[in-house]
């Protein structure tokens, strides 16, 4: 189910978050400040190519101050709205009975696009 899953997200909207993250990661790479921010973004365009059997958790040996700094900077700089658009992705697919497992999936990629340093995803 999870394959089945990933195969129509992609198909029908994945590939262009994918590609809009890939995008973006590479642009904030270009900088040396960027880098991390860039690290981050790849990230996120790994979980949106193919959101289904995957799980976002937080990373104990990562977390702390610098995580909070980083990610405070990081919803000033666009994080709220990249999180914002997700919620309204998902809410957009919550309309329908057949859209609520891919409005779960936006809410996911929702929570990663809000906070992602300290956090990564694992496949379960």
């Amino acid at each position: 189910m999870k394959s089945l899953g990933n195969i129509i997200w992609f198909i029908f909207g994945g590939w262009l978050i994918f590609i809009e993250y890939l995008i973006g990661g590479i642009a904030s790479c270009l900088t040396i400040i960027g880098i991390p921010f860039g690290i981050q973004i790849f990230k996120l365009s790994g979980l949106a190519a193919f959101p289904f059997g995957k799980e976002v958790v937080d990373k104990e040996s990562r977390s702390g101050l610098l995580a909070v700094i980083m990610n405070i900077i990081w919803i000033l700089t666009g994080g709220a709205w990249a999180a914002l658009t997700h919620l309204g992705l998902a809410l957009f697919f919550a309309i329908t009975i057949i859209g609520l497992p891919f409005a779960k999936q936006h809410l996911k990629l929702a929570s990663l696009a809000l906070f992602p340093f300290g956090r990564d995803y694992i496949k379960t």
